[in-house]
C-alpha cells in the first residue's frame, strides 16, 4: 500500500487491540514505522478502552495514527479523536452527516489533521489552499504540500449541501443526540437478541459502541444453516440484511443507527428471533434439513404461484413468516443463486475486440 509495509496488530478475545502486541510490534519496526491506522470505536463494536494509550505507544516509536472515521456517528459531540491523540481522521459525511445514512453512500467526506500536518496538506493552484507561501510567484501556497489531489478542492458542492444543511438543522444538541441514540438502539438490539444470538463482542460493562456482532457460527453444526441462509431469509421477512460475513466470518454485523424508530428495531429483532424458531424446528428434527424454509429462501412470487409446490413447508410460510408482511410485502425479484461462485468465477462484461473491427 503506498510503498508501505502493512503489519497486522492482534486483537484480544474482547476484540480490543492487543496492547502488548502492538507494543512488540512498534518496538519491532520502530526505525520504519509511519503509521497506525485505528477505526474507534472498534469494527468489533466496542469502544477502545486503551485508545489513549495506543496513541501514545504508536508516537513514542515516532509513527502517527489515522484514525478511520467511519464509525464517528457513535462520537460526535461526546468525544473526539484528538483528545485521544490521533493525528490525522477522515468524516464519512455518507454514514454521520446524512448523506444518506442508508445505501452506502456516495461516499466522500473531509480529512482533519493535526497542527503539526498541516504544512503537508494538499495544495491547490486555483484556491491556494494551505498556509502562505513565502514565494509569491508559486502556484502552490506550501511549499511541502504535494499539489491537488482532487480537481474539486472542497469535494461536490451538490453532497457537501446535505451535510451542511444537517448540520445546520440539527445543532449541537441535536448531533450529540444522534450519537447517544445510535449507541441506544445498537445496545436495545443487542440486549434483545443476545438470547437467541450470542453477541460476540461487548465492553467490560456487558455493552457494545453503535453496534454489534451477531455470531451464527454454531448454527452450521447444529442445522447446517449458513449464514446466507439467515440473510436471504430475512428479505422473505421485508429485510435487506446486515453486514454478512464482516469483520468475522459466519456473523452479521447489525448497525441500526439513529434513524430507526423503536418499532422498526423491533420487527428486525422479531424477524431474527423467528427466523431463530424456524432454525430449532431444524434441530429438533420436525422439519426436513435439506428442505426447509430457510434454505428455500428467498421466495420470489412466480415461485409461489407458477407451477407444483414441492416443499414440505406451505406457501404462506414462505410468504407471509411475520404479520406485517401481509400488510406491506416487499417481493424480491430473483430467488437464490450462488453468489461465491460468482466472486471466484469472473466474467469480463467487455465486448471482444472483434467488436471493435470496423
Amino acid at each position: 500500500m503506498c510503498g508501505m509495509k502493512v503489519v497486522a496488530v492482534a486483537c484480544d478475545s474482547e476484540g480490543n487491540i492487543d496492547i502488548d502486541d502492538l507494543k512488540e510490534k512498534t518496538q519491532k519496526h520502530a526505525d520504519k514505522l509511519a503509521a497506525l491506522m485505528v477505526t474507534y470505536p472498534s469494527t468489533h463494536g466496542v469502544f477502545e478502552e486503551g485508545i489513549k494509550e495506543i496513541c501514545e505507544i504508536v508516537h513514542t516509536h515516532g509513527g502517527q495514527v489515522y484514525m478511520d472515521g467511519a464509525n464517528m456517528n457513535a462520537q460526535v459531540g461526546i468525544c473526539r479523536p484528538g483528545d485521544f491523540g490521533a493525528d490525522v481522521c477522515h468524516l464519512n459525511l455518507h454514514k454521520t452527516f446524512c448523506i444518506p445514512h442508508g445505501g452506502g453512500g456516495p461516499g466522500m467526506g473531509p480529512i482533519g489533521v493535526a497542527a503539526h500536518l498541516v504544512p503537508f496538506l494538499p495544495g491547490n493552484p486555483v484556491t491556494r489552499n494551505g498556509e502562505e507561501n513565502t514565494n509569491p510567484k508559486s502556484k502552490i501556497r506550501n511549499p511541502k504540500s504535494t499539489g491537488a489531489v482532487s480537481a474539486a478542492p472542497w469535494g461536490s458542492a451538490s453532497i457537501l449541501v446535505i451535510s451542511w444543511m444537517y448540520i445546520a438543522m440539527m445543532g449541537a444538541d441535536g448531533l450529540t443526540k444522534a450519537t447517544e441514540v445510535a449507541i441506544l438502539n445498537a445496545n436495545y438490539m443487542a440486549k434483545r437478541l443476545e438470547k437467541h444470538y450470542p453477541v460476540l463482542y461487548t465492553g467490560n460493562n456487558g455493552l457494545v459502541a453503535h453496534e454489534c456482532i451477531l455470531d451464527l457460527r454454531s448454527l452450521k453444526k447444529s442445522a447446517n444453516i449458513e449464514i446466507d441462509d439467515i440473510a436471504k431469509r430475512l428479505m422473505d421477512y421485508g429485510f435487506h440484511a446486515p453486514t454478512v460475513s464482516w469483520p468475522v466470518a459466519g456473523t452479521v454485523m447489525v448497525e441500526p443507527t439513529e434513524s430507526e424508530s423503536q418499532e422498526e428495531l423491533d420487527r428486525f429483532c422479531d424477524a431474527m428471533i423467528s427466523i431463530r424458531e424456524e432454525v430449532a424446528e431444524i434441530e429438533a428434527g420436525k422439519v426436513n434439513a435439506q428442505d426447509n424454509v430457510l434454505k428455500g429462501a428467498t421466495h420470489t412470487a412466480e415461485s409461489l404461484i407458477v407451477g407444483e409446490w414441492s416443499h414440505p413447508y406451505t406457501r404462506e410460510q414462505a410468504a407471509y413468516p411475520a404479520p406485517w408482511t401481509k400488510e406491506h410485502k416487499f417481493w424480491v425479484a430473483v430467488g437464490r443463486i450462488d453468489a461465491a461462485f460468482g466472486d471466484r468465477n469472473l466474467i469480463c462484461s467487455c465486448p471482444s475486440m472483434e467488436e471493435y473491427s470496423e
